[in-house]
Protein backbone atom coordinates (compact mmCIF):
# COMPACT_ATOMS: atom_id res chain seq x y z
CA UNK A 1 0.00 0.00 0.00
CA UNK A 2 1.25 3.45 -0.90
CA UNK A 3 2.11 6.03 1.70
CA UNK A 4 -0.84 8.46 1.73
CA UNK A 5 1.30 11.36 2.83
CA UNK A 6 3.78 11.10 -0.04
CA UNK A 7 1.65 10.66 -3.21
CA UNK A 8 4.94 10.65 -5.21
CA UNK A 9 5.86 14.09 -3.85
CA UNK A 10 3.41 15.98 -6.07
CA UNK A 11 0.43 18.02 -5.07
CA UNK A 12 -2.81 16.01 -5.21
CA UNK A 13 -5.90 17.78 -6.53
CA UNK A 14 -9.35 16.33 -5.89
CA UNK A 15 -11.91 17.63 -8.38
CA UNK A 16 -15.53 16.99 -7.37
CA UNK A 17 -18.16 17.22 -10.12
CA UNK A 18 -21.52 17.92 -8.50
CA UNK A 19 -19.80 19.79 -5.68
CA UNK A 20 -22.84 21.89 -4.82
CA UNK A 21 -24.92 18.76 -4.23
CA UNK A 22 -25.96 16.83 -1.15
CA UNK A 23 -23.31 14.09 -1.31
CA UNK A 24 -20.42 16.56 -1.21
CA UNK A 25 -21.79 18.44 1.78
CA UNK A 26 -22.96 15.39 3.77
CA UNK A 27 -20.25 12.82 3.04
CA UNK A 28 -17.29 13.80 0.88
CA UNK A 29 -16.04 16.94 2.60
CA UNK A 30 -16.66 15.62 6.15
CA UNK A 31 -14.66 12.52 5.17
CA UNK A 32 -11.81 14.48 3.58
CA UNK A 33 -11.70 16.88 6.52
CA UNK A 34 -11.48 14.00 8.99
CA UNK A 35 -8.69 12.40 6.97
CA UNK A 36 -6.93 15.78 7.09
CA UNK A 37 -7.38 15.93 10.88
CA UNK A 38 -5.86 12.45 11.15
CA UNK A 39 -2.96 13.55 8.90
CA UNK A 40 -3.80 10.94 6.28
CA UNK A 41 -4.24 13.26 3.32
CA UNK A 42 -1.20 14.04 1.13
CA UNK A 43 0.97 16.80 2.56
CA UNK A 44 0.16 18.92 -0.48
CA UNK A 45 -3.46 18.69 -1.58
CA UNK A 46 -6.42 20.82 -2.63
CA UNK A 47 -10.08 20.31 -3.48
CA UNK A 48 -11.77 21.94 -6.47
CA UNK A 49 -15.55 21.92 -6.59
CA UNK A 50 -17.20 22.06 -10.01
CA UNK A 51 -20.97 22.57 -10.33
CA UNK A 52 -23.85 24.58 -11.68
CA UNK A 53 -24.49 26.69 -8.59
CA UNK A 54 -22.98 30.17 -8.53
CA UNK A 55 -20.49 30.11 -5.64
CA UNK A 56 -17.39 32.14 -4.93
CA UNK A 57 -14.58 30.29 -3.15
CA UNK A 58 -15.65 31.84 0.15
CA UNK A 59 -19.33 31.02 -0.37
CA UNK A 60 -18.41 27.44 -1.22
CA UNK A 61 -16.32 27.15 1.94
CA UNK A 62 -19.11 28.56 4.07
CA UNK A 63 -21.61 26.17 2.45
CA UNK A 64 -19.38 23.22 3.33
CA UNK A 65 -18.68 24.54 6.82
CA UNK A 66 -22.43 24.67 7.48
CA UNK A 67 -22.82 21.10 6.27
CA UNK A 68 -19.89 19.94 8.37
CA UNK A 69 -21.42 21.30 11.56
CA UNK A 70 -24.69 19.52 10.75
CA UNK A 71 -23.55 16.19 9.30
CA UNK A 72 -20.06 15.36 10.61
CA UNK A 73 -20.22 12.51 13.10
CA UNK A 74 -17.29 13.87 15.09
CA UNK A 75 -16.33 17.03 16.94
CA UNK A 76 -13.78 19.46 15.56
CA UNK A 77 -12.36 22.87 16.35
CA UNK A 78 -12.67 26.05 14.33
CA UNK A 79 -8.89 26.21 14.28
CA UNK A 80 -8.79 22.88 12.43
CA UNK A 81 -11.36 24.10 9.93
CA UNK A 82 -9.49 27.36 9.37
CA UNK A 83 -6.36 25.41 8.44
CA UNK A 84 -8.31 23.10 6.09
CA UNK A 85 -10.62 25.65 4.41
CA UNK A 86 -7.99 27.48 2.28
CA UNK A 87 -7.48 24.22 0.37
CA UNK A 88 -11.05 24.45 -1.00
CA UNK A 89 -11.89 26.20 -4.29
CA UNK A 90 -14.88 26.37 -6.60
CA UNK A 91 -15.53 26.81 -10.31
CA UNK A 92 -18.99 27.18 -11.82
CA UNK A 93 -19.60 25.33 -15.07
CA UNK A 94 -21.78 23.02 -17.16
CA UNK A 95 -20.92 19.33 -17.50
CA UNK A 96 -21.66 19.25 -21.23
CA UNK A 97 -19.92 22.51 -22.14
CA UNK A 98 -16.42 21.93 -23.57
CA UNK A 99 -15.42 25.55 -22.95
CA UNK A 100 -16.02 25.18 -19.21
CA UNK A 101 -13.61 22.25 -19.11
CA UNK A 102 -10.98 24.37 -20.85
CA UNK A 103 -11.49 26.91 -18.04
CA UNK A 104 -11.15 24.10 -15.50
CA UNK A 105 -7.87 22.94 -17.07
CA UNK A 106 -6.50 26.48 -16.96
CA UNK A 107 -7.67 26.94 -13.36
CA UNK A 108 -6.00 23.70 -12.27
CA UNK A 109 -2.75 24.54 -14.06
CA UNK A 110 -2.60 27.90 -12.25
CA UNK A 111 -3.32 26.34 -8.83
CA UNK A 112 -0.97 23.37 -9.21
CA UNK A 113 2.00 25.28 -10.66
CA UNK A 114 3.60 22.14 -12.13
CA UNK A 115 3.02 18.38 -12.33
CA UNK A 116 0.23 17.08 -10.11
CA UNK A 117 -1.90 14.05 -9.28
CA UNK A 118 -5.61 14.43 -9.98
CA UNK A 119 -8.57 12.50 -8.59
CA UNK A 120 -11.82 13.27 -10.41
CA UNK A 121 -14.91 12.40 -8.36
CA UNK A 122 -18.29 12.05 -10.14
CA UNK A 123 -20.88 12.90 -7.48
CA UNK A 124 -23.51 12.86 -10.20
CA UNK A 125 -25.99 10.58 -12.01
CA UNK A 126 -24.23 8.09 -14.35
CA UNK A 127 -25.92 9.59 -17.41
CA UNK A 128 -23.44 12.48 -17.13
CA UNK A 129 -20.30 10.31 -16.86
CA UNK A 130 -19.60 9.91 -20.61
CA UNK A 131 -19.91 13.63 -21.39
CA UNK A 132 -17.66 14.63 -18.49
CA UNK A 133 -15.01 12.03 -19.35
CA UNK A 134 -15.12 13.06 -23.03
CA UNK A 135 -14.63 16.71 -22.05
CA UNK A 136 -11.82 15.83 -19.65
CA UNK A 137 -10.11 13.86 -22.40
CA UNK A 138 -10.58 16.54 -25.05
CA UNK A 139 -9.15 19.19 -22.72
CA UNK A 140 -6.11 16.98 -21.99
CA UNK A 141 -6.85 16.45 -18.32
CA UNK A 142 -6.69 12.64 -18.33
CA UNK A 143 -3.18 12.47 -19.74
CA UNK A 144 -0.73 11.17 -17.11
CA UNK A 145 2.21 13.46 -17.82
CA UNK A 146 4.12 13.40 -14.55
CA UNK A 147 1.27 12.61 -12.18
CA UNK A 148 -1.49 9.98 -11.97
CA UNK A 149 -5.11 10.46 -13.08
CA UNK A 150 -7.97 8.54 -11.43
CA UNK A 151 -11.75 8.80 -11.72
CA UNK A 152 -14.26 7.78 -9.04
CA UNK A 153 -17.72 6.86 -10.34
CA UNK A 154 -20.71 6.80 -8.01
CA UNK A 155 -23.39 4.11 -8.34
CA UNK A 156 -25.74 3.15 -9.90
CA UNK A 157 -23.52 1.92 -12.70
CA UNK A 158 -26.24 1.28 -15.27
CA UNK A 159 -29.85 0.18 -14.85
CA UNK A 160 -29.46 -3.21 -16.56
CA UNK A 161 -26.77 -5.30 -18.27
CA UNK A 162 -27.01 -3.50 -21.60
CA UNK A 163 -26.73 -0.02 -20.08
CA UNK A 164 -23.81 -1.14 -17.86
CA UNK A 165 -21.96 -2.56 -20.87
CA UNK A 166 -22.61 0.61 -22.86
CA UNK A 167 -21.43 2.78 -19.98
CA UNK A 168 -18.26 0.71 -19.64
CA UNK A 169 -17.55 1.14 -23.36
CA UNK A 170 -18.03 4.89 -23.14
CA UNK A 171 -15.89 5.28 -20.03
CA UNK A 172 -13.12 3.09 -21.45
CA UNK A 173 -12.80 5.42 -24.44
CA UNK A 174 -11.01 7.92 -22.24
CA UNK A 175 -9.71 5.78 -19.37
CA UNK A 176 -7.91 2.55 -18.67
CA UNK A 177 -9.65 0.16 -16.27
CA UNK A 178 -6.80 0.75 -13.78
CA UNK A 179 -7.81 4.44 -13.60
CA UNK A 180 -11.50 3.73 -12.85
CA UNK A 181 -12.79 3.42 -9.27
CA UNK A 182 -16.47 2.41 -9.18
CA UNK A 183 -17.54 3.19 -5.67
CA UNK A 184 -20.03 1.24 -3.55
CA UNK A 185 -19.98 2.92 -0.15
CA UNK A 186 -21.11 -0.34 1.47
CA UNK A 187 -17.67 -1.85 0.84
CA UNK A 188 -16.08 0.99 2.79
CA UNK A 189 -17.88 0.06 6.00
CA UNK A 190 -15.52 -1.35 8.62
CA UNK A 191 -18.01 -4.08 9.49
CA UNK A 192 -18.26 -5.22 5.87
CA UNK A 193 -14.47 -5.42 5.60
CA UNK A 194 -14.51 -7.40 8.85
CA UNK A 195 -16.28 -10.25 7.03
CA UNK A 196 -12.96 -11.07 5.38
CA UNK A 197 -11.01 -10.73 8.63
CA UNK A 198 -13.49 -12.94 10.47
CA UNK A 199 -13.02 -15.65 7.86
CA UNK A 200 -9.36 -15.46 6.97
CA UNK A 201 -7.69 -14.18 10.16
CA UNK A 202 -9.31 -16.82 12.40
CA UNK A 203 -8.68 -20.50 11.83
CA UNK A 204 -11.73 -21.52 13.90
CA UNK A 205 -14.16 -20.39 11.17
CA UNK A 206 -12.71 -21.14 7.74
CA UNK A 207 -12.57 -24.99 8.08
CA UNK A 208 -16.34 -24.95 8.76
CA UNK A 209 -17.15 -22.47 6.00
CA UNK A 210 -18.65 -24.90 3.47
CA UNK A 211 -21.61 -27.13 2.52
CA UNK A 212 -20.52 -29.87 4.92
CA UNK A 213 -21.25 -27.76 8.00
CA UNK A 214 -23.39 -24.82 6.88
CA UNK A 215 -27.11 -25.30 6.36
CA UNK A 216 -27.88 -21.93 4.79
CA UNK A 217 -26.98 -18.23 4.77
CA UNK A 218 -29.32 -15.24 5.31
CA UNK A 219 -28.42 -11.69 4.27
CA UNK A 220 -30.80 -8.92 5.32
CA UNK A 221 -30.43 -5.20 4.55
CA UNK A 222 -33.56 -3.55 5.90
CA UNK A 223 -34.49 0.14 5.86
CA UNK A 224 -36.99 1.60 8.30
CA UNK A 225 -37.52 4.72 6.21
CA UNK A 226 -39.61 5.09 3.06
CA UNK A 227 -38.70 7.17 0.01
CA UNK A 228 -37.38 10.27 1.85
CA UNK A 229 -37.79 12.63 -1.15
CA UNK A 230 -36.19 10.08 -3.52
CA UNK A 231 -39.39 9.20 -5.38
CA UNK A 232 -38.16 10.83 -8.58
CA UNK A 233 -35.20 8.46 -8.62
CA UNK A 234 -36.69 5.41 -6.94
CA UNK A 235 -40.00 4.89 -8.76
CA UNK A 236 -39.16 2.85 -11.83
CA UNK A 237 -35.82 1.75 -10.32
CA UNK A 238 -37.00 -0.29 -7.35
CA UNK A 239 -35.28 -2.30 -4.68
CA UNK A 240 -33.61 -4.85 -6.96
CA UNK A 241 -31.65 -2.25 -8.92
CA UNK A 242 -31.11 -0.01 -5.90
CA UNK A 243 -29.91 -2.59 -3.37
CA UNK A 244 -29.39 -6.11 -4.75
CA UNK A 245 -27.24 -5.53 -7.83
CA UNK A 246 -24.63 -3.79 -5.71
CA UNK A 247 -24.93 -4.01 -1.91
CA UNK A 248 -26.41 -7.46 -1.34
CA UNK A 249 -24.48 -9.26 -4.07
CA UNK A 250 -21.30 -7.64 -2.78
CA UNK A 251 -22.03 -9.01 0.70
CA UNK A 252 -22.70 -12.43 -0.81
CA UNK A 253 -19.33 -12.45 -2.59
CA UNK A 254 -17.46 -11.61 0.63
CA UNK A 255 -19.22 -14.43 2.49
CA UNK A 256 -18.79 -17.01 -0.28
CA UNK A 257 -15.46 -16.22 -1.97
CA UNK A 258 -12.40 -18.46 -1.84
CA UNK A 259 -9.31 -17.19 0.02
CA UNK A 260 -7.46 -14.87 -2.40
CA UNK A 261 -3.77 -15.42 -3.09
CA UNK A 262 -3.21 -12.00 -1.50
CA UNK A 263 -5.30 -8.98 -0.55
CA UNK A 264 -4.22 -7.12 -3.67
CA UNK A 265 -7.02 -5.59 -5.72
CA UNK A 266 -6.68 -8.01 -8.64
CA UNK A 267 -6.65 -11.18 -6.50
CA UNK A 268 -9.52 -10.05 -4.30
CA UNK A 269 -11.71 -8.97 -7.20
CA UNK A 270 -10.92 -12.12 -9.18
CA UNK A 271 -12.37 -14.27 -6.39
CA UNK A 272 -15.49 -12.11 -6.14
CA UNK A 273 -16.15 -12.45 -9.86
CA UNK A 274 -15.73 -16.24 -9.58
CA UNK A 275 -18.52 -16.36 -6.99
CA UNK A 276 -20.91 -14.35 -9.15
CA UNK A 277 -20.02 -16.46 -12.19
CA UNK A 278 -20.92 -19.63 -10.27
CA UNK A 279 -24.52 -18.44 -9.75
CA UNK A 280 -26.73 -19.56 -12.62
CA UNK A 281 -29.04 -16.86 -14.05
CA UNK A 282 -32.68 -17.82 -13.49
CA UNK A 283 -35.23 -18.91 -16.05
CA UNK A 284 -38.72 -17.33 -15.76
CA UNK A 285 -39.93 -20.49 -14.01
CA UNK A 286 -37.08 -20.29 -11.52
CA UNK A 287 -37.80 -16.58 -10.94
CA UNK A 288 -41.38 -17.47 -9.95
CA UNK A 289 -40.16 -20.14 -7.52
CA UNK A 290 -37.15 -18.34 -6.03
CA UNK A 291 -38.09 -14.67 -5.73
CA UNK A 292 -40.61 -12.49 -3.93
CA UNK A 293 -41.44 -8.90 -4.81
CA UNK A 294 -43.50 -6.58 -2.66
CA UNK A 295 -44.63 -2.99 -2.27
CA UNK A 296 -45.55 -1.32 0.99
CA UNK A 297 -49.13 -0.22 1.44
CA UNK A 298 -49.47 3.48 0.63
CA UNK A 299 -46.46 3.62 -1.73
CA UNK A 300 -48.62 4.65 -4.69
CA UNK A 301 -49.94 7.62 -2.72
CA UNK A 302 -46.45 9.05 -2.15
CA UNK A 303 -45.59 12.35 -3.88
CA UNK A 304 -44.11 11.90 -7.39
CA UNK A 305 -45.02 8.20 -7.49
CA UNK A 306 -47.10 6.85 -10.39
CA UNK A 307 -50.51 5.91 -8.90
CA UNK A 308 -50.37 2.65 -10.89
CA UNK A 309 -46.73 1.91 -10.08
CA UNK A 310 -45.60 -1.71 -9.83
CA UNK A 311 -42.14 -0.71 -8.57
CA UNK A 312 -41.11 -3.16 -5.81
CA UNK A 313 -39.96 -1.71 -2.50
CA UNK A 314 -39.24 -5.20 -1.06
CA UNK A 315 -37.57 -8.27 -2.51
CA UNK A 316 -36.39 -11.64 -1.29
CA UNK A 317 -34.29 -14.05 -3.36
CA UNK A 318 -33.06 -17.60 -2.98
CA UNK A 319 -29.75 -18.15 -4.79
CA UNK A 320 -27.46 -21.15 -5.17
CA UNK A 321 -23.72 -21.03 -5.86
CA UNK A 322 -22.74 -23.96 -8.04
CA UNK A 323 -19.21 -24.72 -6.89
CA UNK A 324 -17.58 -27.33 -4.64
CA UNK A 325 -17.73 -25.23 -1.49
CA UNK A 326 -21.38 -24.18 -1.68
CA UNK A 327 -23.25 -26.70 -3.85
CA UNK A 328 -26.77 -27.14 -2.43
CA UNK A 329 -26.50 -24.39 0.22
CA UNK A 330 -29.24 -21.76 -0.25
CA UNK A 331 -28.39 -18.08 0.16
CA UNK A 332 -31.47 -16.05 1.12
CA UNK A 333 -31.19 -12.32 0.35
CA UNK A 334 -33.76 -9.78 1.53
CA UNK A 335 -34.10 -6.00 1.46
CA UNK A 336 -36.89 -3.46 1.60
CA UNK A 337 -38.10 -0.04 2.62
CA UNK A 338 -40.52 0.81 5.42
CA UNK A 339 -39.62 -2.34 7.32
CA UNK A 340 -39.70 -2.91 11.09
CA UNK A 341 -36.22 -1.52 11.77
CA UNK A 342 -32.98 -0.40 10.19
CA UNK A 343 -30.83 -3.49 10.11
CA UNK A 344 -27.99 -5.02 8.10
CA UNK A 345 -26.81 -8.46 9.12
CA UNK A 346 -25.56 -11.78 7.83
CA UNK A 347 -26.61 -14.99 9.56
CA UNK A 348 -24.74 -18.25 9.01
CA UNK A 349 -26.83 -21.19 10.26
CA UNK A 350 -24.89 -24.39 10.79
CA UNK A 351 -26.30 -27.88 10.41
CA UNK A 352 -27.68 -29.81 13.34
CA UNK A 353 -25.54 -32.60 14.86
CA UNK A 354 -25.89 -35.82 12.84
CA UNK A 355 -26.74 -37.88 15.92
CA UNK A 356 -28.81 -37.00 19.02
CA UNK A 357 -26.55 -38.36 21.78
CA UNK A 358 -28.38 -36.87 24.74
CA UNK A 359 -31.94 -37.58 26.00
CA UNK A 360 -33.29 -34.07 25.61
CA UNK A 361 -35.49 -31.80 23.59
CA UNK A 362 -34.46 -30.82 20.07
CA UNK A 363 -31.39 -28.62 20.09
CA UNK A 364 -31.26 -25.33 18.22
CA UNK A 365 -28.65 -25.20 15.45
CA UNK A 366 -25.55 -23.06 15.99
CA UNK A 367 -25.58 -19.68 14.29
CA UNK A 368 -22.98 -17.03 13.60
CA UNK A 369 -24.32 -13.49 13.18
CA UNK A 370 -22.36 -10.66 11.60
CA UNK A 371 -24.05 -7.39 12.59
CA UNK A 372 -23.12 -4.75 10.03
CA UNK A 373 -25.35 -1.99 11.39
CA UNK A 374 -26.60 -0.35 13.49
CA UNK A 375 -25.06 -2.03 16.58
CA UNK A 376 -22.00 -3.46 14.87
CA UNK A 377 -20.52 -6.72 16.09
CA UNK A 378 -20.35 -10.50 15.89
CA UNK A 379 -22.34 -13.11 17.82
CA UNK A 380 -22.13 -16.88 18.12
CA UNK A 381 -24.98 -19.00 19.47
CA UNK A 382 -24.15 -22.48 20.75
CA UNK A 383 -25.66 -25.07 23.07
CA UNK A 384 -24.61 -25.65 26.69
CA UNK A 385 -25.84 -27.90 29.48
CA UNK A 386 -28.06 -26.09 31.96
CA UNK A 387 -26.68 -26.37 35.53
CA UNK A 388 -28.31 -28.81 37.94
CA UNK A 389 -30.13 -30.77 35.23
CA UNK A 390 -29.65 -34.29 33.90
CA UNK A 391 -29.22 -33.36 30.26
CA UNK A 392 -31.13 -30.16 29.65
CA UNK A 393 -29.59 -27.74 27.19
CA UNK A 394 -29.84 -24.03 26.77
CA UNK A 395 -28.74 -21.75 23.94
CA UNK A 396 -26.03 -19.33 25.04
CA UNK A 397 -24.30 -16.48 23.25
CA UNK A 398 -20.81 -15.13 22.82
CA UNK A 399 -20.54 -11.62 21.44
CA UNK A 400 -18.15 -8.97 20.25
CA UNK A 401 -19.29 -5.36 19.89
CA UNK A 402 -17.25 -2.68 18.19
CA UNK A 403 -18.47 -0.02 20.62
CA UNK A 404 -17.31 -2.03 23.65
CA UNK A 405 -14.00 -3.20 22.19
CA UNK A 406 -12.89 -0.03 20.42
CA UNK A 407 -14.99 2.81 21.80
CA UNK A 408 -18.09 4.63 20.64
CA UNK A 409 -16.37 6.66 17.91
CA UNK A 410 -14.11 3.95 16.53
CA UNK A 411 -15.99 3.30 13.27
CA UNK A 412 -15.27 5.99 10.64
CA UNK A 413 -17.53 7.02 7.78
CA UNK A 414 -17.25 4.55 4.86
CA UNK A 415 -16.30 7.33 2.44
CA UNK A 416 -13.18 8.06 4.50
CA UNK A 417 -11.71 4.66 3.73
CA UNK A 418 -12.75 4.72 0.08
CA UNK A 419 -11.42 8.21 -0.60
CA UNK A 420 -8.14 7.33 1.08
CA UNK A 421 -7.85 4.14 -0.99
CA UNK A 422 -8.53 6.03 -4.23
CA UNK A 423 -5.82 8.55 -3.37
CA UNK A 424 -3.43 5.72 -2.55
CA UNK A 425 -4.31 3.78 -5.70
CA UNK A 426 -5.71 0.75 -3.86
CA UNK A 427 -8.72 -0.53 -5.84
CA UNK A 428 -9.47 -3.52 -3.58
CA UNK A 429 -12.79 -2.12 -2.34
CA UNK A 430 -13.95 -0.83 -5.73
CA UNK A 431 -15.85 -2.85 -8.32
CA UNK A 432 -14.29 -3.86 -11.63
CA UNK A 433 -16.05 -3.73 -15.01
CA UNK A 434 -16.52 -7.50 -15.30
CA UNK A 435 -17.85 -7.67 -11.74
CA UNK A 436 -20.51 -5.05 -12.50
CA UNK A 437 -21.57 -6.81 -15.69
CA UNK A 438 -21.66 -10.26 -14.09
CA UNK A 439 -23.87 -8.95 -11.29
CA UNK A 440 -26.25 -7.43 -13.83
CA UNK A 441 -26.38 -10.73 -15.74
CA UNK A 442 -27.91 -12.26 -12.59
CA UNK A 443 -30.35 -9.43 -11.87
CA UNK A 444 -31.53 -8.85 -15.47
CA UNK A 445 -33.49 -12.13 -15.89
CA UNK A 446 -35.32 -11.45 -12.62
CA UNK A 447 -36.21 -7.89 -13.64
CA UNK A 448 -37.36 -9.02 -17.09
CA UNK A 449 -39.60 -11.72 -15.63
CA UNK A 450 -41.07 -9.34 -13.05
CA UNK A 451 -41.67 -6.55 -15.55
CA UNK A 452 -42.66 -8.59 -18.62
CA UNK A 453 -44.56 -11.54 -17.17
CA UNK A 454 -45.62 -9.84 -13.91
CA UNK A 455 -44.69 -12.98 -11.98
CA UNK A 456 -44.52 -13.60 -9.12
CA UNK A 457 -47.41 -11.26 -8.36
CA UNK A 458 -46.66 -8.03 -6.51
CA UNK A 459 -47.36 -8.62 -2.81
CA UNK A 460 -48.46 -5.80 -0.51
CA UNK A 461 -47.08 -5.43 3.01
CA UNK A 462 -47.81 -3.23 5.98
CA UNK A 463 -45.30 -0.42 6.70
CA UNK A 464 -43.40 -1.26 9.87
CA UNK A 465 -43.60 -5.02 9.29
CA UNK A 466 -40.89 -7.39 8.04
CA UNK A 467 -42.45 -7.59 4.59
CA UNK A 468 -45.22 -9.63 2.95
CA UNK A 469 -46.20 -13.18 4.01
CA UNK A 470 -44.74 -14.44 0.73
CA UNK A 471 -41.30 -13.50 2.06
CA UNK A 472 -41.76 -15.90 4.98
CA UNK A 473 -43.21 -18.60 2.72
CA UNK A 474 -40.08 -18.55 0.56
CA UNK A 475 -38.12 -20.02 3.49
CA UNK A 476 -41.01 -22.00 4.99
CA UNK A 477 -41.17 -24.15 1.85
CA UNK A 478 -37.62 -25.26 2.70
CA UNK A 479 -38.45 -25.86 6.36
CA UNK A 480 -36.59 -22.69 7.40
CA UNK A 481 -37.42 -19.22 8.72
CA UNK A 482 -35.91 -15.77 8.88
CA UNK A 483 -33.72 -15.50 11.98
CA UNK A 484 -33.04 -11.77 12.10
CA UNK A 485 -35.62 -11.01 14.82
CA UNK A 486 -34.18 -13.74 17.01
CA UNK A 487 -30.67 -12.47 16.30
CA UNK A 488 -31.72 -8.96 17.33
CA UNK A 489 -32.95 -10.32 20.66
CA UNK A 490 -29.52 -11.90 21.15
CA UNK A 491 -27.97 -8.48 20.62
CA UNK A 492 -30.23 -6.84 23.18
CA UNK A 493 -29.33 -9.25 25.99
Amino acid sequence: MNNPSSSNGLITTIIIFGASGDLTQRKLIPSLFNLFRKRRTPKKFQVIGFGGTAFTDEQFREHLHTGLKEYAGYSFTEEEWNIFAPNLYYLQGKYTEAGDFTKLAEHLTALENGDANRLFYMALPPTLFPAIIDNLGTSGQLHENGGWRRVVLEKPFGTDLQSAQQLNLQVHKGLNESQIYRIDHYLGKETVQNILFTRFANTIFEPLWNRTYIDHVQITVAEKVGLEHRAGFYDGIGVLRDMFQNHLLQLLTLVAMEPPASFSASHLRNEKVKVLSAIQPMTPEQVSANTVRGQYKGYRSEAQVNPNSTTPTYAALRLYINNWRWKGVPFYLRSGKNLAEKQSQIIIQFKEPPLAMFPMQTMKPNILVLYLQPDEGLHVRFEAKAPDTVAETRSVDMEFRYSQAFGQTAIPEAYERLLLDAIQGDASLFTRADEVETAWSLIDPILQTWETHQTPSLAVYRPGSWGPPEGYELLARDGRRWLNEEASMMLEK
